[in-house]
């Protein structure tokens, strides 16, 4: 390794850095890559330039490595050299003046409304397993409705308790990310849902929806439950909890509501997070577009 620049690097970030053994795997193959693809004309990390790092970063481009993958070998160079100006004289580093392209979010996965209405009738059609109670289908149809209604997470849904349904005033309270509670209206189907799931079952105080034994329901059960709903439904694609709420925001934009209103039901902190949506709804319209218009 060149003045064994490389080999003190990896070894200062795992003895004063304490990084783990997979941070070191990602320094070391970042560093072999380049050095590996610069071949018989590298001598020495030192001479280096910017322009062979701009270099390597279109090769990297042409050969259509992920924009991810891109960043986080340039992440291992940057510290690399960050270390080289900082623990050994180094002047500049090269990596720093090397523009990286900005990563791609990748647009979340939405159920059509179709499908989503389909996926909300399988709970009360399904037979009932002589071994589970009779009111599990309707707690599984409430637990759905209630997705979709509300665009809850996972973890908001399994906090739930009896008293955060507010049935009168047609809306639940939510307890998100940071402790921080939200209301959040909910929809007449997912309402009856859940009346006819507490009647049923029984369930007067306490955690709001139950397991089997009659303890507050899990993730992994609530996971099983989708996943055997979803096989039965015929959609093509694995589901989530989280990409039923990926469909609530979309199907809310789909039919004009505002970006604000949809941040707020979410429980977004920032306006961007929810703007990925938007990005959901004008692909859908450019699909419909190309689809229906003579001259697209």
């Amino acid at each position: 390794m060149s003045g064994g620049d490389d080999k003190a690097f990896l070894e200062f970030m795992e003895t004063e850095r304490t990084a783990s053994a997979r941070t070191l795997d990602n320094y070391r193959r970042a560093l072999d890559a380049y050095r590996g693809w610069r071949g018989e004309k590298f001598e020495d990390w030192r001479k280096e330039t910017a322009d062979d790092f701009r270099d390597y970063l279109y090769e990297l481009m042409k050969a259509g490595l992920q924009r991810a993958t891109i960043r986080l070998r340039f992440a291992a160079l940057r510290s690399f050299y960050k270390y080289l100006v900082l623990r050994r004289g180094l002047g500049k580093s090269p990596v720093a003046e090397v523009q990286l392209p900005k990563t791609k979010r990748s647009l979340p996965v939405v159920l059509s409304v179709a499908q989503m209405n389909g996926l909300l009738d399988i709970p009360l059609r399904v037979p009932v397993s002589d071994k589970a109670p009779p009111w599990l289908p309707l707690r599984d149809a409430a637990i759905l409705e209630l997705f979709y209604s509300c665009g809850l997470r996972i973890s908001e849904l399994l906090g739930l308790d009896v008293k955060d349904v507010d049935f009168s005033g047609g809306t639940v309270k939510v307890r998100g990310k940071g402790a921080k509670e939200r209301i959040v209206p909910a929809g007449d189907p997912a309402l009856n849902a859940i009346q006819r799931y507490r009647r049923e079952a029984g369930v007067t105080n306490g955690a709001l929806f139950l397991s089997k034994r009659r303890t507050r329901i899990t993730q992994q059960a609530v996971d099983l439950m989708l996943r055997k709903y979803i096989k039965l439904s015929g959609i093509p694609f694995n589901v989530s909890p989280h990409k039923l709420r990926h469909s609530f925001a979309t199907h809310m934009l789909d039919a004009g509501a505002d970006l604000r209103s949809v941040q707020e039901m979410l429980g977004h902190a920032s306006l961007s997070t929810t703007q990925i949506y938007t990005h959901v709804t004008k692909e859908r319209l450019k699909e419909a577009y190309d689809s229906a218009h003579p001259r697209a």
